[in-house]
């Protein structure tokens, strides 16, 4: 029974689908939510933190559940009334045991789809060499194939789609192709350079899984998806360079490179941590070419389709530079990084919580005071000692973290769930609040808050007068208010805090000097626009916040 409460069987035949999407916070399904929307088809999203999803655009047509794809009360409860459901999720660099997650998530998705009578199901794989063995595989695309042929055996009629690289703003391969061939004129490579793939546009991934939940009931197979080209990876970042505008690059391939080193070299240079190279770099090795292409007959290329190469680099490169980036590699969690939001009722209350507090009033508008907020980070900085913030990124992914090259999606506006460098947007009340948690590599959880508040410490909050205030050009004072939260883990923790501690004042000290600076410079909605960070580069010293342990409150 759907939500609506009716069945597939009660439905008129016209009814559009019900369509349930896993992985819509990440790269690939919050793309193909919003294609699917305006197909008519009815989405459900089956997420583990439903606000992650709050600040789409998409948010307020789709239905949520909360739960886990290795959850089978969870996976029932978001199958129930489904006809066609797509599996756009796996473990990737979550651990040694990542297959084996894979495998049990893939069995409890399969089986409850059956449970369910649900219609169809529709995986993106990875495409995979026919000449190689399975057993001989990387990890990656060895557990790529493995769910794809036991979603084939649920018992539901599948359809597995097998991409290989994919070319689209913010994919991870895309990501890594655009900073290699930026960043290095002259390169060095591995090997894999010369490995002949077949890549595709994203636009064209989108096109056929929406195709596929139309495919007759019959169909129970896996497809190679691919575009009209087959090129060696050193023939995409020569043609990546020619559509970019960019100097011919000179690509030295070397035999000494291998796959783990490639993906620490990887990680220097580009903004995917090691943890995601590695796998990515590993599946380079092999050949990906299309051996087949029957998906033709069920969703045929309409025309301009399949994308070329070099226009979907083009279109790629466009969205980027318009800062029109719907979704990002990085709108997935990172493995290993914390990921349990700001408690209310902390399980760890009455454990210590180290606190860095910094005020500061501001002769500025409250909105002004909030676009520098929302701007902080990526091209726009970090307001304080921009050496400490490199420094920092840079033993991140030396420890194999994130570091500071994610950047931002969106250099104005942040929502929920958006990577910023090395933190991610947990909570966002505009105009009010913006709260950041840690994704660096820490002894601990960590989070950073940044509040817009009154004269008297409080959240701004507006009424009648603040509105006609704001309209005559006036207004009140205004305080900002910034919040460094850090709770250890262990001795290593504590050890931790009180050897950053003293760096502090100059770090998150200049961080509120400056950003109370940049709002005041903005006279006005429209002198705001072109006003950047002010520049940081003299240490600030302000006294001006406390640090040190205390008690976990109830309700931090």
């Amino acid at each position: 029974m759907g939500a609506d409460g009716t069945t597939r069987a009660s439905r008129p035949a016209d009814t559009p689908p019900v369509c349930l999407v896993t992985g819509a916070t990440g790269y690939i399904g919050g793309r193909l939510v919003p294609e699917l929307l305006d197909r008519g088809h009815r989405v459900r999203c089956l997420v583990r933190t439903p606000d992650k999803l709050r600040d789409q655009p998409w948010a307020d047509r789709v239905e949520t559940v909360r739960g886990d794809v290795t959850d089978a009360a969870s996976v029932a409860r978001a199958m129930d009334g489904v006809d066609v459901a797509y599996y756009l999720v796996h473990a990737l660099g979550s651990g040694r045991d990542f297959e084996r997650t894979d495998r049990v998530a893939a069995r409890v998705f399969g089986e409850e789809a059956r449970r369910a009578g649900v219609g169809r199901l529709v995986y993106l794989g990875g495409l995979t060499p026919g000449s190689v063995p399975e057993r001989d595989l990387s990890p990656h695309l060895r557990s790529r194939a493995e769910v794809g042929r036991i979603l084939l055996a649920s018992g539901v009629p599948t359809a597995v789609l097998r991409a290989a690289v994919i070319i689209g703003s913010g994919s991870a391969s895309f990501e890594m192709l655009r900073y290699l061939t930026e960043r290095l004129p002259v390169m060095v490579t591995p090997r894999w350079v010369r490995t002949r793939i077949q890549p595709i546009a994203v636009r064209d991934v989108l096109r056929l899984l929406v195709g596929c939940a139309h495919l007759p009931p019959q169909v129970n197979r896996a497809f190679d998806i691919g575009g009209p080209e087959v090129l060696t990876y050193r023939d995409m970042m020569l043609r990546y360079a020619a559509v970019a505008g960019l100097p011919r690059r000179m690509i030295l391939p070397v035999p000494v490179l291998t796959p783990g080193l490639s993906s620490h070299w990887v990680g220097l240079v580009t903004p995917v941590p090691a943890a995601l190279a590695r796998p990515l770099t590993e599946s380079l090795r092999y050949e990906v070419v299309c051996r087949e292409n029957d998906i033709e007959r069920y969703v045929p290329s309409p025309p301009g389709h399949p994308v070329r190469f070099d226009r979907a680099v083009a279109l790629a490169l466009r969205r980027v530079r318009d800062a029109e980036v719907a979704t990002r590699w990085s709108s997935a969690a990172v493995p290993g990084a914390p990921s349990d939001p700001l408690p209310t009722d902390p399980d760890w209350a009455g454990g210590s919580l180290y606190t860095d507090v910094r005020e500061r009033e501001a002769h500025a508008a409250p909105e002004a005071l909030w676009e520098v907020i929302e701007g902080v980070g990526g091209e726009n900085g970090w307001y304080s000692f921009p050496s400490a913030w490199v420094v920092r990124g840079l033993l991140d992914r030396f420890a194999g973290g994130v570091g500071l090259r994610r950047g931002r999606r969106d250099a104005r506006r942040l929502r929920v769930g958006d990577s910023l460098d090395f933190w991610r947007v947990e909570e966002i009340e505009r105009g009010r609040l913006l709260r950041l948690r840690a994704e660096m590599r820490l002894p601990g959880l960590a989070w950073l808050e940044l509040r817009v508040c009154d004269e008297e410490g409080d959240d701004t909050a507006e009424d009648d007068a603040g509105a006609r205030d704001r309209a005559l050009g006036t207004h009140g004072p205004v305080r900002y208010r910034q919040r460094a939260l850090f709770h250890p883990h262990g001795l290593l923790g504590h050890l931790y805090w009180w050897s950053v501690s003293p760096f502090h004042a100059v770090v998150f000290g200049g961080m509120a000097r400056n950003i109370v600076r940049a709002a005041e410079r903005s006279a006005s909605p429209r002198d705001r626009r072109g006003a950047g960070a002010p520049d940081a580069r003299t240490p600030a010293t302000d006294g001006d916040g406390s640090t040190g342990p205390r008690r976990a409150p109830g309700g931090s």
